[in-house]
This record gives structure tokens, sequence and C-alpha cells, in this order.
């Protein structure tokens, strides 16, 4: 299956009320990728099994905004972004569910992000350093470029237009 077949929907994060059901996709999402990558069970950024990552990140930043993505009636997946005064936006985070992944939902979900932030100078975004699937989507599929390299995390930047 691929996305083209999905209908996906893209709809603000607006209340806490939706926590629970993005923090279950967010757990399953994240769990999947150290498992693959690292070999372990669990594991990701802190909170994001207990829904303390979206009280901090979403709803403890005037700047945040966040997005459901939506495919029939169900959260298969979320972002946050930070749109800055200067125009430099931040992805927070992006996650789909591994149900619906390598299916081509990432790149639509970017796809609206770009076309919903038309004013956007760059991008600018942090992924696990063991996260070689997040690179490649990044690089690949995103047009984002590695410029920093830390000991668990690489920033990548995407300049626009």
């Amino acid at each position: 299956m691929t996305s083209k077949d999905l209908t996906l929907a893209f709809e603000k994060i607006t209340s806490e009320t939706d926590i629970p059901e993005l923090t279950a996709v967010m757990t399953r999402a994240f769990d999947d990728d150290v498992c693959k990558h690292q070999g372990q069970e669990r594991g990701g950024p802190d909170g994001y099994d207990n829904g303390d990552f979206f009280r901090k990140w979403l709803f403890g930043y005037d700047e945040s905004v966040g997005y459901k993505i939506m495919a029939e009636g169900q959260i298969i997946g979320a972002f946050i972004v930070w749109p800055m005064p200067d125009r430099n936006n931040y992805l927070g985070t992006i996650f789909v569910d591994p149900a619906h992944q390598d299916c081509g939902v990432g790149v639509r979900a970017w796809q609206f992000i770009e076309a919903a932030y038309p004013d956007t100078l760059s991008w600018m975004l942090e992924t696990p350093a063991f996260a070689k699937k997040n690179h490649y989507f990044y690089e690949k599929k995103c047009g984002f470029t590695k410029v920093e390299e830390r000991d668990d995390s690489f920033i990548y930047r995407k300049v626009m237009g």
C-alpha cells in the first residue's frame, strides 16, 4: 500500500485530550526505531511514552504548532513545528506509526508542512545519530543537508527557495 491509497488529513492539535492516542502512536514509532537500529526494546526522548513530551514541547511553548496525521479517522502520526519570527523554522518532531511507514506518509506530511509555511527561509531539525532511516528520509526524500554532528545526534538544515 502506498500513501496515495490513503486519504490523509493534517489536523491541528488543540487539546490535551489527544495526548493518550498521540503518545501510543509515538511510543510504537520510537520503540520500533530503537529496536531496528539499536536492538533495544524501548527508547525515545524524555516523556515519549507517558505524554510528557507533548505537554512540554507542544503545550509548553507559545511557538509550538502540532498536527495529527489522520487516516481513516485514526491518528497514524504527528509532527510539531516551531515557526519563528525570523522565518528560520524548526521541525521539532515527526513520526509515523510503524504500520504506516515506508509508504509515503512522511513525505506527504513534509509536503504539507512546506505548503503550510510558504514564507519559511529555512528549516532546522535534530535527529538521533543512530536513526539511519531518518537520515535517509530527511536527506533523500525531503532535501535536508546535514550541517552538524554531535555525539548522539545530527543537525539538519534545509534552505527554502
